[in-house]
């Protein structure tokens, strides 16, 4: 079979394997070779799977669809996609990258309330003088 995990900016993994695993709303499930054709919804998840030569491979997704085409095509386009030959390893990553994320999203939201506070600052500035800052 020939997976191919995408992102919206790259292609994550895109191989041949012996068989696919995931998890959706309804739970775990497992795909073969002659799988029927599918399409699923995944959330947060990991997709996992083995190659040709029974390596595993692993793939944290967040939001995402999963589908299945003839049988022998398993594509998963997700939002945002982790690639890693080690469970253990990938976790590590992938906190390590929400943990920077929140970080920046954090200092975001302290720059926009700074300016907020700033903007209200002025207005309550102008509004004591009368107006005149406002030419009012």
């Amino acid at each position: 079979m020939k997976l191919r995990i995408t992102d919206p900016t790259a292609i994550l993994v895109d191989t041949d394997v012996r068989s696919v695993r995931a998890e959706d709303a309804s739970g775990s499930f497992g795909i073969l070779s002659g799988h029927a054709d599918f399409l699923t919804a995944l959330g947060v998840s990991i997709v996992s799977w083995r190659g040709l030569d029974g390596a595993p491979g692993y793939c944290a997704v967040r939001n995402g669809i999963l589908t299945v085409s003839h049988g022998t095509e398993v594509a998963v386009a997700t939002r945002e996609g982790h690639v890693g030959d080690d469970l253990g390893t990938l976790e590590h990553d992938v906190l390590a990258r929400y943990r920077e994320r929140d970080e920046g999203e954090r200092s975001e939201r302290t720059a926009s309330a700074k300016l907020r506070m700033q903007a209200i600052r002025h207005m309550v500035e102008a509004l004591q003088g009368g107006g005149r800052e406002l030419g009012l």
